[in-house]
């Protein structure tokens, strides 16, 4: 039987760990400088990124946007650069929130010093909203509803059953404490920020002036969006707006992957750190039945350099021995 193609994931807030990728850093080369290579983008911030990333510091600051979102975006590109340097082409990318970015730069949209200047002042902006979170519940949307707000809204979508609550932190606690009373599962999700929520509206929109003066490219692979879910045109992909008025919109990760997966089975394979997003897909139908696989090119916690680049290497010897990609017939 022949595998499905490959398709790669790439994680976002939420899914940082201190350590998260070292093993392979110190026990792959390819990865290593390619690693390097981004860190070095980001000119002296990237030099105490590394230093810190590289002892796995944990502190308060590992969730903050300075830290968390500059690492995320770095170790997801270094991991997809490096599968894309082994010979796979994917069938399509498909990123969950600063994913979207990473994978954006790997099919081409943007240049990676583009993107990294992007990612850089996005941050600057975000860092000083006002402080809040985001709040994961195994409930859907239509459930969570009588515990929204104008301003603690749904702010992720990852399955039926998946969603993610984004709001100012008094908002998010109230709605926490009531649908724990209510019997509903929750737990806080790795951020100090309200992402996906109208809250961060304002700070978003003042991306706007980089982004219009940003080369951006046509998607030289098959891209899907969470923000519209479906292939992104290079008409949309070309819009500023779109691409500002991310971390204010929801992500629609799992009506994503619905739609991807109805046009191909796939082997999904998450390029970045946690398998949070190999959790997700594991749960879809289509991977449940077998018909796709869902594997992860970082183990879930943090290894040494052996078992991490074994968890790497088993994981892109099953890419690399996918067929060239097809789509099942209509």
């Amino acid at each position: 039987m022949t595998a499905p193609p490959p398709v790669l994931l790439f994680p976002g807030q939420g899914a940082q760990q201190p350590g998260m990728g070292v093993g392979l850093y110190r026990a792959h080369p390819g990865f290593r400088s390619r690693m390097d290579e981004v860190l070095e983008l980001w000119r002296a911030h990237g030099f105490d990124l590394r230093a810190d990333w590289l002892a796995a510091r944990r502190g308060p600051e590992t969730d903050g946007v300075r830290t968390a979102q500059p690492l995320l975006f770095s170790l997801n590109w270094a991991v997809g650069r490096t599968v894309l340097d082994a010979g796979v082409r994917p069938a399509a990318l498909l990123g969950h929130s600063v994913g979207e970015v990473v994978a954006a730069t790997l099919a081409g949209v943007f240049d990676p010093a583009d993107a990294v200047s992007v990612m850089a002042d996005r941050i600057a902006h975000l860092d000083g909203t006002p402080p809040g979170g985001m709040l994961a519940v195994q409930a859907g949307p239509d459930e969570v509803a009588p515990y929204t707000t104008d301003e603690v809204v749904v702010g992720a979508v990852n399955g039926p059953r998946q969603v993610v609550l984004a709001g100012p932190e008094d908002g998010l606690r109230t709605a926490e404490e009531k649908m724990r009373a209510d019997g509903l599962t929750c737990r806080r999700a790795r951020a100090l920020n309200p992402f996906h929520s109208p809250v961060l509206m304002e700070a978003a929109l003042r991306a706007l002036p980089l982004l219009a003066s940003v080369p951006i490219g046509p998607p030289r692979l098959v891209l899907y969006s969470a923000y519209e879910p479906g292939p992104l045109t290079f008409e949309r992909a070309r819009d500023p707006r779109f691409w500002a008025l991310q971390p204010a919109r929801p992500v629609l990760f799992g009506p994503a992957l619905d739609l991807l997966l109805a046009e191909q089975d796939a082997v999904l394979a998450e390029a970045g750190p946690g398998q949070g997003l190999t959790a997700l897909a594991r749960r879809h139908p289509r991977v449940a039945k077998g018909q796709s696989r869902a594997i992860g090119l970082l183990p879930a916690r943090p290894g040494g350099p052996d078992a991490e680049r074994a968890t790497f290497e088993k994981a892109l010897a099953a890419l690399a021995g996918a067929p060239t990609p097809h789509r099942r017939p209509a």
